[in-house]
């Protein structure tokens, strides 16, 4: 197949990045044009719009910082929509709101084509290796169709039902992460300021039941003091935004997201909204006068596993 990539960001140049590096015919775009020089320079292809892109591919694939920029580039004049035609699949690898993907799937099936929200999860250290973990929404056959390429990108992939599942499905387990994280950065500050050794105290949670992924990953670069988590904070109050939309259509009440919609609007307030979300626990070292440091502990994550270690197409329990 051949596959277009539109959004070469943190993530999307990562994605991308995979795809190339593993022979697939790839043509790119990004405003930045600088970008997808990289790309280029390794054998992709330029397009010139998001229409000539649609056109030339098989597989267009958007990962794209908000709905809103998702929406602009589908419905353009020379954008996506403009260059769909009949069994063209269109792949949302961005996180995004689940009603406005169904709406944009609409106008992609209204041209012929297939809409598919694939959005990944697992860092930008595991989307540079191909390790990261995907979640897909829409037609099952379609999803087949291009699960090669999911493969290619991803190593543990999922099949979540009808389009827009997938999409409510990541701001959940974002939801859950961001929690983790403040609930993480709470625990280092009570240790640090009770005097007890840090690294020691990232090794007992790690091997106790107070574990998680956040942990193994987020704690590493806050004790090594650069936060660089490669994600903003303006990044998390969209994700847990659109964590609270699905509640209220779900008819949830909520009690902690709020609360996590408030720390968070404070660490931007303080650091900037582009901040690294990890800088969230520079508010407990201020306020208590400590610096949460420990040596031994890397600058930005590595992926701790080998490229290739197989692929996995996980099958929900029925």
């Amino acid at each position: 197949m051949r596959v277009g990539f539109i959004g070469l960001g943190n993530v999307g140049g990562k994605l991308a990045g995979t795809l190339l590096r593993n022979g697939v015919d790839l043509t790119v775009r990004d405003l930045d044009r600088s970008a997808a020089e990289p790309f280029l320079a390794a054998g992709a292809r330029w397009a010139d719009s998001p229409r000539a892109l649609a056109e030339a591919v098989d597989v267009v694939v958007t990962c794209l910082p908000s709905p809103a920029i998702c929406a602009a580039v589908l419905e353009a004049e020379d954008g996506i929509l403009a260059g769909l035609g009949a069994g063209k699949i269109w792949l949302e690898m961005s996180t995004t709101d689940a009603d406005e993907v169904r709406r944009l799937g609409d106008l992609v099936s209204a041209r012929g084509a297939i809409p598919l929200d694939c959005p990944v999860s697992g860092g930008c250290h595991r989307a540079a290796t191909g390790n990261i973990a995907i979640l897909a929404g829409g037609d099952r056959a379609a999803f087949e169709r291009v699960l090669p390429i999911l493969t290619t990108m991803g190593r543990r992939v999922l099949h979540t039902g009808g389009l827009g599942t997938a999409s409510e499905l990541k701001v959940v387990t974002n939801y859950l992460a961001t929690a983790n994280l403040v609930a993480v950065g709470e625990a280092l500050a009570v240790a640090g300021k009770a005097g007890l050794d840090l690294a020691t105290t990232y090794e007992a949670i790690r091997i106790s039941s107070g574990n998680s992924f956040v942990h193994e990953t987020e704690s590493q670069v806050i004790l090594n003091g650069s936060y660089d988590i490669s994600f903003t904070m303006d990044l998390v109050l969209k994700d847990v935004g659109l964590f609270q939309a699905v509640a209220a259509r779900a008819g949830v009440t909520l009690e902690i997201a709020p609360m996590l919609t408030g720390i968070f609007q404070d660490g931007a307030a303080r650091f900037g909204p582009r901040a690294w979300s990890s800088m969230i626990v520079r508010r407990h070292e201020d306020d208590c006068g400590i610096a949460l440091r420990a040596p031994g502990f890397p600058a930005q994550l590595v992926d701790d596993e080998p490229e290739e270690p197989g692929r996995e197409v996980v099958v929900a329990r029925s």
